[in-house]
């Protein structure tokens, strides 16, 4: 019994199968049938835009319009003719003539040198006799140029002005010789270390910080022997004396101290004075 149901049930499940392959095949069949009858390739291709009447069924190129002108360089004759050609200067390459390092040139200052001017400022020098050595002859009137390398006023502690110069190059044959110089001396004195020292006038300054007690002990001394003169006054004497020496020997304690705020004196040097020049190095010549 349970066999043959089982078979009812089977049976109707494999005819409902079959008719729906059955069913799905003639849909099938149908769909395809429609697209093969509606297909028109030249409309698939027009609707797409794509011209195929060159062949290839790709899109024409656009035209591109050829400039049969060549591109003309730009006019630089012009801006060329009216920059003026600058010739390059020529630095001085030295020479095979040796001028020792120590040579001295006796020389005066064309213009004025004070404790005023400012570090950076020009001076010149012209040599006022020939230097001669192994192989070369500098004439006089020869320019040497230099500078002002360090510089200040008067100073307290009664310090005095300061002015340093560089002696940089000189003017020979025709070239711009660089060379390396100081000054040894200036309006016949020494210079040491390169520095033109303004007066120093701390002792001096004392001294005369000092001129009023001095000056009141001298009076009070006067004053002192014309008392003792007389017989009535013989005893006021003394006090002159004292007040006198009391005063000389604080203006004593007191004038190195007031000196010391006091200030030095200038360098003040006029156009024409005489320097000697001092090479420091060695510089070779034509």
């Amino acid at each position: 019994m349970k066999f043959i149901t089982k078979k009812v049930l089977i049976l109707p499940l494999i005819i409902m199968l079959t008719i729906n392959t059955a069913c799905s095949f003639n849909l099938d069949e149908t769909v395809n049938d429609e697209i093969r009858k509606n297909y028109n390739d030249t409309k698939l291709i027009d609707d797409t835009g794509i011209n195929t009447n060159n062949g290839g069924g790709l899109p024409d190129l656009p035209n591109i319009v050829k400039n049969s002108k060549p591109k003309s360089k730009p006019d630089v004759s012009g801006s060329k003719a009216s920059v003026p050609k600058s010739l390059p200067a020529i630095p001085y390459k030295g020479g095979n003539i040796k001028i020792k390092s120590g040579t001295k040139f006796n020389v005066v200052n064309t213009s004025a040198i004070s404790d005023w001017q400012k570090q950076g400022t020009s001076v010149k020098f012209k040599t006022v006799a020939q230097t001669s050595g192994n192989g070369y002859t500098i004439p006089a009137g020869t320019i040497l140029n230099g500078e002002i390398v360090e510089s200040h006023q008067p100073q307290i502690s009664c310090n005095g002005g300061l002015v340093a110069i560089r002696v940089y190059s000189m003017f020979y044959n025709g070239h711009t010789v660089p060379l390396n110089a100081y000054v040894v001396r200036a309006k016949d004195k020494k210079v040491f270390f390169d520095n033109i020292k303004g007066e120093r006038t701390y002792l001096k300054t004392m001294w005369k910080k000092g001129n009023w007690g001095r000056s009141l002990f001298n009076r009070m001394l006067s004053l002192t022997v014309n008392l003792g003169g007389s017989g009535s006054t013989l005893v006021l004497s003394p006090f002159p004396f004292v007040y006198g020496t009391l005063c000389l020997g604080a203006n004593t304690l007191i004038s190195p101290i007031t000196a010391f705020f006091s200030k030095g004196g200038h360098v003040s040097i006029p156009a024409g004075s005489r320097f000697i020049l001092k090479l420091n190095e060695a510089v070779y010549v034509n």
